[in-house]
């Protein structure tokens, strides 16, 4: 795996054989090896395709990392509304134990033992964040835990565990199938293999496509059949709002790093909307644990809301970029750091859909405020303070 140079296809590319062998150098005792099946980032299904059409090249994989890890068994976290799955998954299984590719002995090798069973989550989009998946596992409130330490030194009930995403161990099947060399001769250098892309939105081809890493965004959007895309949306809500004047960056972990999800929105589309609609999942989907989340991203949401009803001033916009910075520095996990994103991304590269929707001077009351206060004034004998900033 280290000489195949895999890297996580969950999004943040961590290297595989790293995570590994932090793992297996943790402290001594079980460990323990999760498949990170809560696919829920808007606009991805590369996951749902995998384990109803390939579920036992996933289970292969989950077998090989628990074979290198030491691992007695392993646990898939499949999201809630995966539950339809579930029989055939467990088909699946029952048929690798009748084979001898689960249970004791697996292969003929009698010091290897290796199990799998499947937990479901409860539809919460934070569970995809992997210290409070490992929590939700624990029969916990699906919150992340601080870090460090990490999951690899303490992880599912306080031992070393690896986490690892669907597309992830389905390539690790296939690397110990084909060979390091095959896989690593796909891809950029830093970003080795074949990436599965779910393509959605305004376009004549949408779908799951496999594509060598280091494909431009004009690439895929050829194959989408997509030239004229008014913007699109790489790595979900959380991750890049690309215009058309950078379609032909490359989709690797060095320039436009993505878990898979790419939405395509055609040129009739209203941004701003769009960025509202972003907003609100944050919102909505903030585990409320801190509070530049739990409030941010309600504070977000209002503040966008704003600008795209075209109530808002310049004044307004600086307020909001401030914000979204402040929400993004101090948010305890990945959900408050990136749900800033949008609104950033867009301001930088669609500056001009935001000022169509200014309006042209600050708000200025028509209500005297001193006048009003008069009568408290003086019977208090004493002035307001003036605003300090």
């Amino acid at each position: 795996i280290a000489a195949a140079r895999l890297r996580g296809r969950g999004g943040a590319g961590f290297p595989t054989a790293l995570k590994w062998r932090l793992c297996r150098n943790g402290p001594d005792g079980e460990r323990h090896i999760i498949c990170n099946a809560d696919e829920g980032e808007p606009g991805t299904f590369k996951d749902r395709v995998l384990l109803s059409d390939f579920a036992d090249l996933v289970f292969d994989g989950m077998t090989i990392a628990g074979y290198a890890l030491g691992a007695p068994s392993g646990v898939m976290y499949l999201r809630a509304e995966y539950a339809w799955m579930l029989p055939a998954l467990h088909d699946v299984l029952a048929a690798r134990r009748r084979l001898g590719l689960l249970g004791g002995a697996i292969c003929g090798h009698d010091a290897f033992g290796f199990e799998i069973r499947i937990q479901s989550g409860a539809g919460a989009y934070i569970c995809g964040e992997e210290s409070a998946l490992i929590e939700s596992l624990e029969g916990k409130r699906g919150a992340p835990r601080d870090r460090p330490p990490f999951p690899t030194e303490h992880g599912y009930r306080d031992r070393p565990t690896a986490v690892n995403n669907v597309e992830t161990l389905a390539c690790v099947a296939r690397i110990m199938e084909n060979g390091p060399e095959t896989f690593a001769a796909l891809g950029t250098r830093e970003s080795t293999g074949t990436k599965l892309m779910s393509l959605s939105g305004d376009c004549p081809h949408p779908g799951l496509y496999e594509v060598p890493f280091g494909i431009t965004l004009n690439g895929l959007l050829d194959l989408a059949g997509a030239p004229d895309a008014g913007f699109v949306q790489v790595g979900g809500p959380s991750g890049r709002s690309v215009a058309p004047k950078d379609f032909g960056r490359r989709l690797a972990y060095e320039d436009l790093s993505t878990g898979g999800s790419i939405m395509i929105f055609g040129p009739d589309r209203d941004v701003l909307d769009i960025v509202l609609q972003f907003a609100e999942f944050f919102a909505d989907e903030s585990c409320g644990w801190c509070t530049p989340c739990r409030v941010g991203t309600a504070l977000l949401r209002d503040q966008m809301a704003h600008v795209a009803a075209g109530r808002a001033t310049l004044r307004d916009i600086g307020a909001l970029e401030s914000l979204a910075g402040t929400v993004a520095r101090t948010s305890r996990c990945g959900l408050g750091q990136t749900a800033p994103n949008p609104i950033l991304n867009t301001m930088r590269d669609f500056p001009e859909r935001y000022e169509a929707r200014l309006q042209a001077a600050d708000f200025v009351s028509k209500i005297d405020l001193i006048a009003a206060q008069r009568e408290s004034i003086a019977l208090q004998g004493r002035h307001p303070v003036e605003e300090l900033f």
